[in-house]
């Protein structure tokens, strides 16, 4: 592989005679650090394109000259993929400039938006023309659907749509030599040889630069029935789900597991975020159903409530008689995260197994940390799926430095019984530059060589997110 080169002032010189002034940005603390705080990236130039030909004018220069290029959303990926942390300066390739709706096809349930545009406005667009856009995380405000795309993200309404791949129809990205890929169709069946749609989705930008997508919208539910109920244990919990899935099959629009840890952590960081119970449960689901016009999602929340206390599955639950009660149900679950980070986790994990294996799990990871010494557990996350966030704490009353230490012995512990229990150890945050080791140490060997194969031959200079996905060569 070619040595690679900084982005320094006679790059940018030379990009000024290609693209307008206008793609330049100051460097800020908002490229090069992440969410958690735990990365900070290398400066370099900072370029927000406006169109696709800037793009591949920028990508096409970078390539002549073996300037690395990091590709950069909404900054809110929690792997560093978006932080080159070693090497030459690179060029920043921002695409918070390309937000344009190129079109809405209503009769096909099809939107075209460039890759700039936030989760949030792609939601408010499907809105206004009276369909849904399903895919929703805590960052949609300020995620961007380029970056939704790179990483094939996932969050809460999986279950009943699917991940970020499952909702795009066409891409158009700028491969690494700069040449257009015009892939932006809005066919349902294409079967026309290899799919480099789905090869970019989900490669974190190390393959390519999405410039736009073709979406897919849905009808919107007539209504919205959600509920909490107390479980058991995560065994009875997915008991539940099996009821749930029986009686309302492919209405089951979320189905969360939110264990009493998390409820203690929104009490003591985030005391306007209203709980449902006086005391806190040890286990709990939030569920909700999306219903058509004809069908009362009320009566299908009760009936579930009574068939898992027959069984024995749930003791207690509340179900939203209004949408400010909803609200508040989701409110809770979607602060979860934030009251981690102020709380200030040891190790975070985003793990994904077969629904029956979950609960062995559980049971066993919990065991294997509290073998290690005195911790705190938050266990939560999207159980319909089969991903949870399993993140480790200090005891109460000790700060997190203290466990930093035994860091990396959590995180082998954990990972270890996601592969003994047939699971991933990345379910929907990527691989990035903080998961490289954990890749190489459980990824199928087959897989490996033949992902390293298509880099070579899309990117043989390397200049495409260095360092990210398969680490350096």
């Amino acid at each position: 592989m070619t040595t690679l080169k900084p982005a320094n002032s006679d790059f940018r010189t030379r990009l000024e005679r290609n693209v307008s002034v206008e793609c330049f940005r100051p460097i800020s603390p908002h490229y090069l650090e992440d969410p958690r705080n735990l990365v900070t990236g290398i400066a370099g130039l900072v370029a927000a394109p406006r169109t696709t030909q800037e793009v591949s004018a920028i990508v096409g220069a970078c390539a002549e000259a073996r300037v690395p290029v990091v590709p950069f959303g909404g900054g809110t990926g929690l792997v560093a993929g978006q932080l080159m942390t070693h090497g030459p300066a690179p060029v920043i390739l921002s695409l918070e400039r390309m937000t344009d709706v190129r079109a809405v096809h209503l009769g096909e349930a099809v939107l075209i938006v460039e890759a700039g545009a936030t989760l949030q406005s792609v939601q408010d667009v499907a809105e206004e023309h009276g369909l849904l856009f399903p895919l929703s995380l805590a960052a949609e405000g300020t995620c961007r659907i380029g970056g939704n795309l790179a990483t094939n993200a996932g969050g809460v309404n999986v279950l009943r749509y699917g991940n970020a791949r499952d909702l795009c129809l066409g891409l158009e990205a700028v491969m690494p030599d700069g040449r257009i890929f015009n892939g932006l169709t809005r066919l349902r069946k294409d079967n026309t040889g290899f799919d480099l749609r789905n090869l970019l989705i989900g490669s974190e930008g190390a393959l390519g630069i999405i410039t736009a997508a073709a979406l897919r919208l849905f009808p919107k539910p007539a209504s919205r029935s959600t509920a909490l109920f107390v479980v058991r244990d995560p065994a009875a919990a997915i008991e539940l789900f099996a009821l749930a899935r029986a009686g309302s099959g492919e209405m089951i629009s979320a189905f969360e597991l939110i264990g009493k840890t998390g409820l203690e952590f929104l009490s003591a960081t985030m005391p306007q975020v209203r709980l449902p119970f006086e005391q806190h449960p040890d286990w709990m689901v939030l569920v909700e159903l999306g219903l058509p016009g004809n069908l009362d999602g009320e009566d299908a929340l009760t009936e579930l409530f009574e068939q898992g206390l027959d069984a024995e599955l749930v003791s207690d639950g509340l179900i939203a008689q209004s949408d400010s009660q909803r609200a508040d149900f989701w409110n809770l679950r979607e602060h979860i995260p934030e009251a981690n980070r102020l709380v200030g986790a040891i190790a975070n994990h985003d793990v994904s197994l077969p629904l029956g294996n979950l609960p062995g799990f559980i049971a066993a990871a919990e065991a294997g940390i509290m073998e290690l010494g005195r911790f705190r557990i938050n266990c939560f996350g999207h159980l319909g799926d089969g991903n949870l966030h399993f993140n480790v704490f200090p005891a109460a009353g000790e700060e997190r430095e203290s466990g930093l230490h035994r860091k990396a012995e959590i995180e082998r512990l954990v990972h270890d019984l996601v592969k003994e229990h047939e699971g991933s150890f990345s379910a929907e945050h990527g691989i990035g530059r903080a998961k490289i080791s954990e890749l190489k140490r459980y990824g199928d060997p087959v897989k490996l060589s033949a992902m390293a194969a298509i880099k070579a031959t899309l990117d043989p200079a390397g200049i495409m997110n260095p360092g990210a996905v398969l680490g350096d060569a």
